[in-house]
């Protein structure tokens, strides 16, 4: 087991960008106690606001693959997303190698190394 990151592009229809934050947003909250979780970011292009990304890293990838895509509580998001995507989702699958982290806390910083 080693960590991984997978960095999901989702383009959705106009007028579904909404929706699309709405779907996602339960899944993130859900997956965020899966003991293989470590973290995730959800994005919006600024300059293109039906596209998404997502950016998540696991500990394990076969896990990833085999028990957290499968989960109960992505359903409803991974059945709708067929309909408010403007083309399939792009999945890419990356191996970290430096992780630098500044909180909020003013003088506090972290630097993880998997």
């Amino acid at each position: 087991m080693s960590q991984f990151v997978v960095i999901v592009r989702n383009r959705v229809k106009p007028g579904h960008e909404q929706e699309y934050v709405d779907l996602v947003t339960p899944v993130l909250d859900a997956m965020r106690h899966e003991k293989t979780f470590i973290n995730t970011m959800l994005h919006q292009d600024p300059a293109d606001p039906c596209q998404f990304m997502l950016y998540e890293t696991w500990i394990d990838k076969e896990d990833f693959l085999r028990i957290q895509m499968g989960r109960a509580y992505r359903k409803a998001y991974e059945s709708r997303l067929p309909e408010i995507l403007e083309r399939p989702r792009e999945m890419h699958y990356w191996n970290p190698i430096r992780c630098d982290y500044v909180f909020a806390t003013p003088g506090l910083a972290v630097l993880s190394q998997p």
